[in-house]
């Protein structure tokens, strides 16, 4: 992986609208000079495997953003996939009951691709982890849904809200399966010569 050489005067771009994602920045110590988010067509291509989708969705959103020279910009597409079936973002109600209902009582994977460009440069990384959710009953749910914590989630929840109760088990990145898999994405910022928690040196 190519690593540039830190520089203070570099400005982050968070190209993306989610306040989670910029909250887990800022436990990196990082806050973005701006917020970008870019406005792409998030479907799935037919026959697209999630890991596939997520990968393809973090680039194309990381080269929708038009950055300046001493800019670095960070986007990052989640999903959750039950086998080769994509769960994004539920469109009502009655789909997030449905992912749900699919997912209960089931182990999946929440992946997280992460990308970050400087120039004509570009650091990827995608990060799997596995989730198991408890036998749901249906007041869970419909207590969940009346919460609306599912809206704009992949898979129709959120492992730091409500639905972190329906979670007895996962194997892999907590901050991944948030939205920002922070070990990774400060691997690819210092790659880009944006140091987390500032220049200590």
């Amino acid at each position: 992986m190519t690593t540039l050489a830190p520089n203070p005067d570099l400005k982050l771009v968070l190209g993306s609208g989610s306040p989670r994602r910029l909250e887990l920045l800022a436990q990196l110590g990082l806050t973005p000079s701006d917020v970008r988010p870019p406005d792409i067509d998030e479907d799935a291509h037919k026959g697209e495997l999630p890991r596939d989708y997520v990968k393809r969705i973090a680039a194309e959103k990381v080269a929708a953003v038009d950055a300046a020279e001493d800019e670095v910009v960070l986007c990052a597409d989640t999903t959750v996939a039950l086998g080769r079936r994509i769960m994004g973002k539920p469109v009502d109600a009655a789909e997030a009951a449905q992912f749900l209902f699919a997912l209960s009582g089931r182990r999946h994977k929440v992946i997280t691709a992460v990308a970050v460009k400087r120039g004509t440069l570009v650091w990827t990384k995608d990060v799997q982890s596995t989730v198991a959710f408890k036998q749901l009953s249906d007041r869970d749910v419909n207590s969940y849904l009346a919460s609306n914590d599912w809206r704009g989630k992949a898979g129709g929840y959120a492992i730091q809200g409500p639905a972190g109760a329906f979670i007895p088990w996962i194997n892999g990145s907590y901050t991944g399966i948030v939205g920002l898999p922070l070990t990774e994405t400060s691997g690819l910022l210092t790659a880009a010569g944006v140091l987390p928690y500032g220049d200590a040196a």
